[in-house]
């Protein structure tokens, strides 16, 4: 099972990314999917989450309004469109996959992992 995340890069405050997280559609079709980050020195927090279909999504208070997750379930990818970037949202950003198909914000819910894409949003 592999998740292969992409778009990350660096921005200043105020600009916009759109994420991109490909796993198969075998591995992950009946699945939901998140997105988690890291800053430095930080412990990993949950971003986002979307259901197996795309029809229930939560977000973390801190990108609530700012952030849209999304999916296209026949591409087998997650997007996660990120608007109004601030400075604190530089972190690395990595997609997981639920064990359930309903949306999750708990780690420990998730069994794969991504290999992580760095945004970097300067002041």
């Amino acid at each position: 099972v592999q998740l292969q995340a992409s778009g990350g890069g660096l921005v200043q405050a105020g600009g916009s990314l759109r994420l991109s997280c490909v796993g198969s559609r075998r591995t992950s079709s009946n699945n939901g999917m998140g997105w988690f980050r890291q800053a430095p020195g930080k412990e990993r927090e949950f971003v986002a989450a979307v259901s197996w279909n795309g029809g229930g999504t939560i977000y973390a208070d801190s990108v609530k309004g700012r952030f849209t997750i999304s999916r296209d379930y026949g591409q087998s990818v997650v997007y996660l469109q990120m608007n109004s970037l601030q400075p604190e949202d530089t972190a690395v950003y990595y997609c997981a996959r639920n064990r359930r198909s309903v949306p999750g914000r708990e780690a420990s819910g998730y069994d794969y992992w991504g290999q992580g894409t760095l945004v970097t949003v300067s002041s």
